[in-house]
């Protein structure tokens, strides 16, 4: 989520907007907008924690109808991201922000209380429309805090907040469903958000991006949304009796077209959700394309890792959550460390190793672990070389997607970079659904996750060969 955020420096530093006034504590508007980023990418890995605890709560759901509570937010929250920040420039980044705070916890607290399935996936609705307004908010008014030339420090400092908050968050959730059951999850937002709202009220200066018009491309979301929807519909319900192969395909069909109709749609109107003519940039066009294949593979492996532990190896709530936990922690230091290398030998390098280390990860997992519980020696190395593998390829995608785009598009290029990887987690989810959301699992179900893992992982870094983000291709850029 924190990646999509990253698109307000240069947007403000494109409109020169000016802050009303000098911020009375910059590194306090920091915490207050760094709260609520953490409360939106904590909530997202603790229902990765909770799957089989919530659906276990419901009487006649089943696995595929549960996964919408996940696949419902990443596909509104990948519609919407790209619009969400002219709707804070237009009406004010501090009213924004504080209504997607308040609209985020009364969401929760609709979550918490849920009596069945499809109130659930309601809720997770409104809950990524919140998210999607504060997000980009958030970052605008912390940047207008700090001076220009502290600005790199803040960014280094705000990615990390995300980071931690995903590699908490398994452990963190545990806990908490464990302790009070799988709505706390979802309650433990509520103090959170009130507290950011009450600082925030008092602390945050209103700024605003004088725009007259703002058109929102409702009909180029509504194309995202439902063909989305409409794969991953055909995805999860393989398996289910109530529907034939047949109707699937034709609903997967349906998908595709709805999202292929996007095409002519943004060459008629003036305000498309976003512009075409930015695939013509060779490194932006496989950035993405590679973005959308990892986001696939890492959601794949993240959320089998539960469905081991819970169903293999027999770990309890906390347990499980616990042990999955370092992995997302190597992601932190080892993103920091390349951001620093790629400055000087450019982001191919890092991602050829890291998607090579990421199908290394694969096979460890479908060729070390069995039956019987030996973490340390049999779980743990693969755990943490998937980590340093993520922390390699997912933060020198996003930085790559918007190397040399002009800076009138940065904002737009990271927007959609971010909204494709969201996508590629709905299909993740699904496939996962598919494979490993059944009773009677079998080690040999999660080698089928696996091999896949290993297959979109090397398909990944053939698409990162074409990119090129070397600082001497900048250079020859800005001179030519």
């Amino acid at each position: 989520m924190i990646e999509a955020t990253y698109s307000q420096p240069e947007q403000t530093k494109q409109n020169k907007i000016k802050p009303n006034k000098t911020m009375p504590n910059a590194w306090r508007v920091f915490a207050i907008a760094s709260i609520a980023i953490f409360m939106v990418s904590l909530d997202t890995t603790i229902l990765y924690a909770g799957f089989n605890n919530i659906l276990s709560s419901f009487a006649g759901a089943s696995a595929a109808d549960l996964s919408w509570a996940m696949n419902a937010y990443s596909i509104v929250y990948a519609a919407m991201l790209i619009p969400a920040g002219g709707l804070a420039d237009k009406y004010g980044r501090k009213k924004v922000f504080l209504f997607g705070v308040l609209l985020f916890v009364a969401s929760s607290l609709a979550c918490g209380a849920s009596p069945s399935v499809g109130w659930l996936i309601v809720a997770r609705i409104f809950q990524s429309i919140g998210a999607c307004l504060l997000s980009p908010a958030a970052l605008a008014i912390v940047l207008e805090a700090f001076p220009r030339e502290k600005r790199m420090v803040v960014m280094g400092a705000w990615g990390a907040v995300g980071a931690l908050a995903a590699a908490l968050g398994p452990g963190m959730g545990s806990i908490i469903i464990e302790i009070g059951g799988w709505p706390w999850a979802f309650f433990i937002n509520i103090p959170i958000g009130l507290l950011c709202v009450w600082q925030g009220m008092q602390t945050l200066q209103e700024s605003v991006q004088p725009r007259d018009k703002l058109r929102l491309d409702v009909v180029g979301i509504f194309q995202l949304m439902t063909g989305v929807g409409a794969i991953s519909f055909s995805i999860v319900e393989l398996n289910s009796p109530q529907w034939t192969s047949l109707q699937l395909a034709g609903i997967a069909a349906l998908g595709v077209l709805l999202l292929l109709s996007y095409i002519p749609w943004a060459n008629t109107i003036a305000e498309p959700l976003f512009e075409l003519s930015l695939f013509r940039n060779r490194t932006f066009l496989f950035a993405n394309v590679a973005g959308f294949v990892f986001a696939i593979a890492f959601a794949i492996m993240f959320f089998s890792f539960f469905f081991w532990m819970k169903h293999i190896w027999h770990f309890s709530q906390s347990m499980a959550g616990t042990a999955i936990m370092p992995g997302p922690l190597t992601v932190v230091p080892t993103a920091i460390l390349s951001g620093k290398i790629a400055s000087k030998i450019g982001h191919r390098p890092l991602l050829i190793t890291g998607c090579i280390t990421y199908a290394l990860s694969g096979l460890w997992f479908m060729c070390v672990p069995d039956s019987s519980p030996d973490y340390l020696t049999e779980w743990l190395p693969g755990l943490l070389l998937s980590g340093l593998s993520v922390g390699l390829v997912i933060p020198s995608l996003s930085a790559a997607s918007v190397f040399g785009l002009p800076a009138k598009d940065y904002a737009t290029g990271s927007a959609i970079n971010h909204a494709v990887r969201q996508v590629g987690t709905v299909i993740g989810v699904s496939l996962t659904v598919l494979v490993l959301a059944k009773t009677g699992l079998h080690i040999a179900d999660f080698h089928r996750t696996y091999a896949i893992h290993i297959s979109l992982a090397l398909l990944t870094g053939l698409l990162c060969l074409p990119i090129n983000t070397h600082p001497k291709q900048l250079a020859t850029q800005r001179n030519s």
